[in-house]
């Protein structure tokens, strides 16, 4: 049976580089398509780069990509920051035209250096714009484009300072995918082969995984510091993964080592407790799976986001933190452990748990603003 659609609205996703833009965009987008319902047709672009984790993941983006040569200044001295006037006009030039080919009704961006020329020339052209920040520190581009848009969506409510433009700042969480918190806990003990009498230790790195971490807990189980009672669920990441199950050997036995999953709703299910990078995504999906953490702030993310992120987390009572830098680290699983058998980890489980009963997802709000936005316009 054909849908006849009453009305189609166009909406273009700036946004990439790494998971944390990308997967924001992707929530929101697939959230608009639920809303807007069967009497509107959303077509949906997304833009990024070559560079990008959208160019990786192509072929199972579900939305077209259209590709645009840009890229920041590098942070050490380099001929090609010579370069960078240049890549910035052809780069504003590219996102101009692909506006006049597809005329959308609505630009949103999420971060990356690809957010700059498309909202730029977007908000030059008079089209409704948005930014989705997920950081408790703003990043250049939201910063630079905030007075141009007509919302700015914050992950943090701690980034509120950074902003001068009122009524259209609004602090609504950080969006992640509706069936993060739907694993299943039995059949995510059963997948990983895990022993349901114990706790549960995730380890959590991201998709390249976290060195510093890694190392931590190979020394942790090195030396017997994880006790008998807990478990481990370990994503070593791709990077690390060969190198990490060979120096554990025999010490990984009742543990489950894996370099990357894509159903983070199980790994999440089978979780007491994680150890974790203070990444905005990562922590969003913790919060939303009740998950408490002990959190090592990755220590060279721009403007040190990760630490402001992983303190305003604390805050809340969802989390403690360590410094990599910490001479304690190499006992991370001892803490950890500590945490789970003294019932903390618990009482963080619960203060989530209040925190967010009855608090309407963060993409449901987003998106359902965007759609106030495309009408009024």
């Amino acid at each position: 049976m054909s849908t006849s659609f009453e009305k189609t609205v166009r909406i273009v996703f700036a946004g990439g580089g790494t998971g944390g833009h990308l997967y924001p965009a992707i929530a929101i987008a697939d959230r608009l398509t639920e809303m807007l319902g069967e009497r509107t047709k959303a077509e949906i672009r997304f833009v990024g780069t070559k560079r990008g984790l959208e160019y990786r993941i192509k072929d199972s983006l579900k939305y077209p990509l259209h590709l645009i040569n840009v890229r920041g200044i590098a942070r050490r001295l380099s001929w090609q920051n010579l370069l960078v006037p240049f890549n910035v006009i052809g780069s504003l030039w590219k996102a101009k035209a692909l506006l006049r080919q597809f005329s959308p009704h609505l630009v949103v961006g999420t971060g990356g250096y690809v957010s700059w020329p498309v909202l730029r020339a977007a908000s030059g052209r008079g089209i409704p714009t948005a930014i989705q920040e997920q950081n408790s520190f703003p990043g250049i581009t939201t910063r630079q484009l905030a007075p141009r848009v007509n919302r700015v969506y914050l992950g943090f409510a701690g980034a509120q300072e950074y902003f001068k433009t009122s009524g259209r700042v609004l602090v609504t969480g950080n969006p992640v995918r509706p069936n993060i918190a739907g694993g299943n806990r039995q059949e995510a003990l059963s997948q990983f082969k895990l022993d349901p009498n114990k706790k549960t230790i995730l380890v959590l790195g991201g998709s390249q995984g976290a060195r510093a971490i890694n190392q931590a807990v190979l020394h942790g189980l090195r030396h017997g510091l994880l006790p008998e009672g807990c478990q481990l669920l370990w994503q070593t990441g791709k990077r690390d993964y060969t190198e990490v199950t060979a120096q554990a050997g025999d010490k990984a036995s009742g543990h489950s080592l894996f370099p990357y999953e894509n159903r983070m709703e199980l790994v999440y299910a089978a979780a007491d407790l994680a150890i974790a990078r203070a990444g905005a995504i990562t922590l969003a999906e913790l919060e939303a799976c009740a998950v408490p953490s002990v959190l090592v702030p990755y220590p060279y993310a721009a403007g040190d986001h990760q630490r402001r992120n992983a303190e305003e987390t604390v805050r809340q009572g969802f989390a403690s933190v360590i410094d990599e830098s910490d001479a304690s680290i190499p006992e991370i699983l001892k803490l950890a452990a500590g945490e789970l058998l003294s019932g903390r980890a618990e009482q963080r489980r619960q203060t989530i748990l209040a925190a967010t009963k009855g608090k309407k997802p963060a993409v449901d709000v987003i998106a359902g603003d965007l759609i106030e936005l495309m009408n009024a316009a």
